[in-house]
């Protein structure tokens, strides 16, 4: 199996994000509703391309991951947050997860922060793993944070050290 590539993203990736962002909804670890048309852009005010790290495999986008921060308060600089991550559905268990994870913490750390965390839906056994597999630890639960069809579900945050 090859090894994804991984780069930031640019404007032209806007189009294939905004299709593989759509591709991979699931109320997995969606909390808003399936989208519909017409489609919002994929980057906006908040989010641009040089947020988003986006892996290949070949010539084929595969993945992203969004990091930002948690807050815009200068007192919590220091943090980063990953904010989104999406992997192709054919390039799953490629390892396009656990490299785009890997190249946003060697990002966080070559911007000068000292932590990162994210945010999970407590049902999402698959990236939970994954998130614990590279450090990451469970930090606190929102209990029934969110209501998805009609199922309670827990907000987890994670984080770890950099």
């Amino acid at each position: 199996m090859p090894v994804p590539h991984i780069r930031f993203a640019t404007f032209d990736d806007e189009d294939t994000l905004g299709r593989l962002d759509r591709a991979t909804w699931s109320p997995l670890h969606a909390v808003t509703p399936r989208p519909r048309p017409p489609y919002e852009p994929f980057y906006n005010e908040r989010f641009g391309p040089r947020d988003h790290l986006v892996a290949e495999l070949g010539d084929d986008v595969v993945g992203y991951i969004r990091l930002g921060f948690p807050t815009p308060l200068p007192c919590n600089s220091h943090v980063r947050q990953i904010q989104g991550l999406a992997v192709a559905d054919e390039a799953r268990g490629a390892g396009v997860g656990r490299a785009l994870l890997r190249a946003a913490q060697e990002e966080a750390r070559r911007q000068g922060a000292r932590r990162i965390t994210l945010r999970v839906l407590g049902h999402n056994t698959p990236a939970r793993k994954l998130y614990e597999s590279e450090g990451f630890v469970v930090e606190g639960i929102l209990p029934e944070e969110f209501l998805l069809d009609g199922a309670y579900v827990d907000d987890v945050l994670m984080g770890r050290h950099l």
